[in-house]
């Protein structure tokens, strides 16, 4: 008996112009998709925010796995709806959109340009330093003036993936966007 058992069914090999077919489509959907902005911060989009795990052309459909930012994310549905909406403007004739956890979403996984984007908003990014791997939430840097001269005036923010700062030096009430 050869190495396939008597179950398996061969694996064909996809031609080179189906495979280039394949980047090519893969490729438009991830432009595409930078088009679809997370409803919260309307400003960056999905990339960069990191919330596509994956993009990949399943015979004649397309298939996009989206994490969200935390497991009860309540514009998720909004999200998945977009998404699939931009996927079709690409001439795909079919999309699913399926939401994945594993691995789950991190503020690592925002782009160097979404970071730059949420402060160009008002909204100081996730920082790099923790403790223990817990955010402690002080000190952030203001997105307005760059000082450290800040408060933590709320840990529960408008959602709750941010939290309310003040500045002394400028003055303003600015969030940030909690690290996780």
């Amino acid at each position: 008996m050869s190495a396939q058992t008597q179950n398996s069914k061969p694996t064909r090999e996809a031609p080179a112009s189906e495979k280039v077919g394949r980047s090519k489509r893969v490729k438009d959907i991830w432009n595409v998709l930078q088009s679809v902005t997370d409803p919260e911060i309307p400003v960056i989009s999905v990339v960069e925010m990191g919330m596509i795990a994956d993009v990949r052309i399943d015979g004649d459909r397309a298939v996009v796995d989206l994490t969200p930012t935390f497991a009860g994310c309540p514009a998720i549905d909004l999200i998945r709806r977009e998404i699939r909406e931009a996927v079709l403007s690409t001439r795909e004739r079919d999309v699913i959109v399926n939401v994945v956890y594993d691995p789950p979403w991190s503020t690592d996984r925002i782009s160097d340009v979404g970071r730059k984007k949420l402060t160009e908003f008002g909204l100081a990014p996730p920082r790099d330093c923790c403790v223990n791997g817990v955010d402690t939430l002080e000190k952030v840097e203001c997105p307005f003036c760059k000082s450290t001269e800040t408060d933590l005036e709320s840990i529960f923010g408008p959602t709750l993936c941010r939290s309310i700062h003040y500045c002394r030096a400028c003055l303003q009430s600015f969030e940030h966007f909690k690290s996780v």
